[in-house]
């Protein structure tokens, strides 16, 4: 019995790492493309660039779209809500995403979208009249703190295009956040993918008209194999595998836990954009991860603690 025992725990705890692997290589692939979108911003126009992204990972996700046994039908109100969330998650996320990275440094730019955790909390309080604890009122405080470490420790040259870009990428923020919002009811009913799958669609077709303007002054042949490998490493990343990462990896990861690993988000995109993208790593990146860090822990190590 002890060792039956002996076992059962091994294994639990070979899941438990296995989780943790999966939500930190999740999280590393989303400050990684994030980053990496940066030469594509200056390469593409961002409303074709997204429109690239959606068009590009829709017939991948094809097989996504089929029905699971036992999943509820898509009525009026579920495809209402579907709709809502490709519109704020896809549609206004990669415009604000896209065009805040063309404008600021990509190491900026994930250190910002790290600060998602407390931008749900804040936003559940709001729509959702969930209680906010005196943790996530200072996780809140350390988010806005970095958004402003970050843009003042600019020099005064790139101030105002930086300025412009973290707003811009924190507006992302808040479209991503209102996502997770609106799909905390509806993947009871809908399975995680086949959600995925469906907002991508409607995001290709919100993004078309936009995308359709841009494409008849762009010079398609102007882009070589690199640039059309990283845009395919960037729509399937965003699209498919970070979702496919970060859900296997909520399978063995209690979700009081998993917020933490959102960490290496900005990891990921600060060592991409020092080491290939050529950018400086100062103190106001210093800080502002530090902040970053001690917000997310505070949100989910204190949900942990509660039980909430």
């Amino acid at each position: 019995m002890n060792t039956k025992h002996r076992t059962l725990h091994t294994g639990e705890a070979q899941n438990r790492r296995l989780g943790y692997g999966l939500l930190f290589a999740g999280m590393a692939l989303v400050g990684s493309y994030v980053a990496l979108s940066k030469p594509l911003t200056a390469a593409v126009p961002v409303f074709l660039l997204a429109w690239l992204r959606f068009a590009i990972a829709a017939p991948a996700m094809l097989p996504w779209l089929r029905r699971v046994p036992g999943e509820a039908p898509l009525d009026r109100q579920r495809l209402g809500t579907l709709f809502l969330q490709s519109l704020f998650g896809n549609f206004l996320f990669s415009i604000c995403m896209l065009y805040g990275v063309s404008m600021t440094s990509a190491s900026a730019a994930g250190l910002i979208l790290s600060f998602m955790p407390a931008a749900v909390a804040l936003l559940s309080w709001v729509f959702l009249r969930e209680r906010m604890d005196a943790r996530t009122w200072l996780a809140v405080g350390l988010a806005v703190a970095g958004v402003a470490v970050l843009t003042l420790g600019r020099d005064a040259d790139s101030g105002r295009m930086s300025l412009a870009g973290n707003l811009l990428v924190l507006a992302s923020v808040f479209c991503e956040a209102t996502y997770v919002i609106l799909g905390k009811r509806l993947t009871v009913s809908v399975s995680p993918r086949r959600i995925s799958a469906i907002i991508n669609l409607f995001g290709l077709a919100l993004m078309t008209p936009l995308a359709a303007m841009q494409a008849r002054s762009f010079d398609f042949t102007a882009l070589g194999a690199p640039l059309w490998a990283l845009l395919v490493f960037y729509s399937l990343s965003a699209s498919m595998f970070s979702t496919w990462l970060w859900l296997s990896g909520q399978r063995h990861v209690p979700a009081s836990q998993s917020g933490v690993f959102t960490i290496a988000m900005p990891l990921a995109a600060t060592t991409v954009g020092v080491l290939f993208l050529g950018e400086h790593f100062g103190w106001p990146h210093a800080l502002a991860f530090a902040l970053a860090a001690a917000g997310i822990g505070l949100i989910t190590l204190g949900r942990g603690e509660s039980g909430t």
